[in-house]
């Protein structure tokens, strides 16, 4: 027997603990595939008008230096009120589809916030739904309500003007859910109003008539903005 020792063969690599194998180098790491650039999502024409028309009409109109100062629509606000949920509950969600279904978003169930025993209330009751649009489903919803609802509405004569807040809010009551063309007249079981409230950051009513006016709301006694 040779006392001269055998050469030792290439070390195995070590293995993981559980029975996993070595971690792959990094030139056998693949790398993963290239996604494909999203496309690019389509700005609402409203918004597009306000950018190219409505901002510099108001900052030539008010000398706003600062663009800034320029105030716009921040979040359009659909509430319903339903105060007969506890006896007809399935009234209150065929509200609720019927509301989502007009503002493009799912609707939430409003509920009463405190007790009231004369109107036999209780708190956390339902009481009716609502919606908040912000930025592109705010812009297409007000086209939308702009251009195709409001023509449909009965013996139109345009929009009040003194139903702003004080604070550059504005807010008008709508009888019938069905001048929406999202509402089928054959399906409908119970007809009803909502109130829709324009929210801006003008924090005055005339700069806030004068944005709304200029984004083509159709108020009483004025001719009709044509949004291009």
């Amino acid at each position: 027997m040779s006392d001269v020792a055998e050469p030792k063969g290439p070390k195995e690599p070590k293995r993981a603990k559980g029975g996993q194998g070595a971690k792959p180098r990094p030139e056998e790491v693949q790398a993963p595939p290239a996604r494909e650039p999203a496309e690019p999502v389509p700005r609402a024409r409203l918004a597009i008008h306000y950018e190219q028309h409505v901002r510099p009409a108001l900052a030539q109109g008010f000398g706003f230096t600062n663009p800034h100062q320029v105030p716009r629509v921040t979040k359009i606000v659909l509430n319903v009120g339903f105060g007969q949920s506890q006896k007809a509950p399935k009234a209150l969600d065929v509200i609720v589809a019927e509301l989502g279904a007009i503002a493009g978003q799912k609707a939430v169930v409003t509920r009463a916030k405190k007790a009231i025993s004369n109107f036999s209330l209780r708190a956390g009751m339902p009481i009716g739904a609502m919606v908040t649009l912000r930025g592109a489903r705010m812009y297409e919803f007000l086209d939308r309500f702009i251009n195709v609802a409001v023509p449909r509405v009965r013996d139109f004569r345009g929009l009040p003007t003194k139903s702003f807040d004080g604070r550059g809010n504005y807010t008008l009551g709508i009888k019938e859910q069905l001048i929406f063309p999202e509402i089928d007249y054959d399906k409908v079981e119970r007809i009803h109003g909502m109130d829709i409230t324009i929210v801006t950051n003008a924090e005055r009513d005339d700069v806030a008539l004068a944005l709304l006016r200029e984004m083509g709301m159709p108020f009483r006694g004025e001719p009709a903005v044509v949004v291009g």
